[in-house]
């Protein structure tokens, strides 16, 4: 059990292996290229991890691990920040289509881009032709609406006849 009041060379080799590799190194890794010795070393890591034998180690390790979350932890302006730099250094290696992605991608981030997916049921060979028309036209004109061109009184008009059309038609069809 340990009693010093700092941390060894080996330790804080182990502490910094542990922290700067997680997820790339295990434990037992990290004593090994720290020093300890081999045959000892998946020991030695648990020792090390553990606040009864080391707790020194341990509050290192922790104090580390909140110094490295602080340093690289992902903030809204951290991320448009790095965003607005990548921009940056494409545009001025001309590399267009790189900025134009960092742009987007900043735009997405700060919630200027609404993406919506609709899934539809069904099959369009269980369509007919018309109907498949009808749905494209349908799609075509969510997308990029018509532009009316005309009088506000003439636009009106047409549309009050062909709405008067319709309901003589569902009229019609209703007696039938």
């Amino acid at each position: 059990m340990s009693r010093r009041k700092h941390l060894t060379p080996q330790q804080l080799k182990f502490v910094n292996l542990l922290v700067y590799n997680e997820g790339r190194l295990t434990a037992t890794e990290c004593a090994v290229q720290s020093g300890y010795a081999k045959e000892r070393a998946r020991s030695s890591a648990s020792e090390l991890q553990n606040s009864n034998y080391y707790p020194l180690v341990v509050q290192e390790i922790n104090k580390l691990r909140k110094e490295v979350n602080e340093k690289y932890r992902a903030s809204l302006e951290t991320h448009m920040r790095d965003l607005a730099d990548i921009k940056r250094r494409a545009l001025e290696e001309n590399s267009f289509s790189a900025a134009v992605q960092a742009e987007v991608a900043r735009g997405k981030a700060a919630g200027l881009y609404h993406e919506t997916k609709t899934i539809m049921h069904g099959k369009i060979d269980q369509l007919s032709a018309d109907e498949v028309r009808k749905e494209l036209e349908s799609i075509a004109n969510q997308i990029n609406p018509k532009i009316i061109e005309g009088k506000a009184e003439e636009i009106i008009n047409k549309r009050k006849i062909k709405r008067n059309e319709k309901e003589k038609q569902t009229a019609s069809s209703e007696d039938a």
